[in-house]
């Protein structure tokens, strides 16, 4: 293997050797606590335009197979790892994850010492980075006057729609950069799914005779896709609507609530969320940098739903007068736990009752 250096923006180095595509990049830099799942989250294009720190020493140990893809092609810029599993092995493994790697493009660099450069991103936050073969004196340069993508959402949604058509209840789904475990908790469920551009109008949907609307997942600052503002704050006035993570920023914006960048984000599976009405604990996979601004819903009809119990980042959300909720962390899980699978089933059964509502008085 030859080296590699990992450049911070502060000038901070490590070294290491290269594995993957021989290519350089530039990329925020972030980490991720999960234990395993690292090909779900490669593959969650929540996270483009992102360099992943796994803080779990070992990683590609159960290799790459054909099921666990949340999209197509990796999403991250890079992975950083203190060891890449040399010998991986399982049933379902199609390749290694140094092979798979190579052959889709994405450069990685293993023997970093990630326990202290998660330690310096807790203490400095998120930063630019450079993943490069030789350390010249361009290099700091080119991070200092590197700009992250605005057009993340753009490139991450679908271009056209499209719809996995069954008998069961109607979800339009706006993909600002969707999740394929989003879908299968859709489909084993039953619904029947519509994907729209990111970009679509209130109009287009609404003629596709939805029963409910789902926000999915997506990358980047929930302000560069501003948008899409006006088409969510006309469907959840029609019909019950649901957001996820980038979907959950969004909603918050529709209703005057304002977002932040978070020092370091919550990245893994293992974030433990309180259901406030309900009065339950569940533990969560999360992803995202950007959070809801808790003082900037006093004066909206927001509600705080949920709430992480280690630095209480609004985790959830649900709208007055409405039929319309949110959450910051996935239900979906895939990978992580499955505490909050019922979020799907609570979406479900407020559709069906809001069916019976305008029933009842038709």
């Amino acid at each position: 293997m030859k080296k590699r250096y990992l450049v911070l923006e502060n000038g901070t180095i490590y070294t290491g050797e290269a594995f993957g595509a021989d290519t350089e990049v530039m990329a925020e830099v972030v980490f991720n606590t999960g234990m395993s799942g690292y090909q779900e989250s490669i593959t969650d294009l929540s996270y483009r335009g992102e360099m992943i720190v796994f803080t779990y020493p070992l990683i590609g140990n159960y290799g790459v197979n054909r099921d666990d893809f949340e999209s197509l092609r990796p999403a991250a810029s890079a992975i950083v790892v203190h060891e890449i599993a040399r010998r991986p092995s399982n049933w379902r493994q199609m390749m290694s994850l140094s092979e798979w790697a190579e052959r889709t493009g994405m450069p990685g660099i293993t023997g970093v010492d990630t326990r202290a450069l998660t330690r310096e991103l807790r203490d400095h936050g998120v930063m630019r980075a450079a993943l490069v073969d030789d350390v010249t004196d361009d290099v700091l340069t080119n991070l200092r006057h590197f700009q992250t993508d605005k057009n993340m959402v753009a490139n991450a949604t679908t271009k056209t729609q499209y719809q996995n058509p069954t008998d069961g209840v109607s979800i339009a789904l706006i993909d600002f950069g969707l999740k394929n475990s989003i879908l299968r908790s859709l489909a084993k469920r039953g619904a029947n799914v519509m994907v729209f551009p990111a970009d679509v109008d209130a109009e287009t949907v609404l003629a596709a005779n939805p029963d409910g609307i789902l926000l999915s997942n997506g990358p980047g600052n929930p302000e560069d896709a501003a948008y899409a503002l006006p088409t969510i704050k006309r469907l959840q006035e029609k019909l019950p609507l649901m957001g996820i993570c980038l979907g959950h920023q969004l909603f918050a914006l529709a209703n005057g609530a304002k977002t932040y960048k978070m020092k370091f984000g919550h990245r893994g599976f293992n974030h433990a969320v309180r259901h406030l009405t309900h009065e339950r604990l569940d533990f969560t996979s999360q992803n995202h940098g950007y959070a809801v601004d808790r003082d900037s819903l006093a004066q909206t009809e927001l509600i705080v739903t949920h709430e992480e119990i280690n630095d209480n980042t609004v985790e959830g959300l649900s709208l007055k007068n409405h039929h319309a909720f949110s959450v910051q962390f996935h239900p979906d899980a895939a990978p992580g736990p499955h505490d909050a699978e019922y979020i799907f089933d609570d979406f479900l059964t407020m559709i069906a009752e809001t069916q019976k509502e305008t029933t009842r008085h038709a």
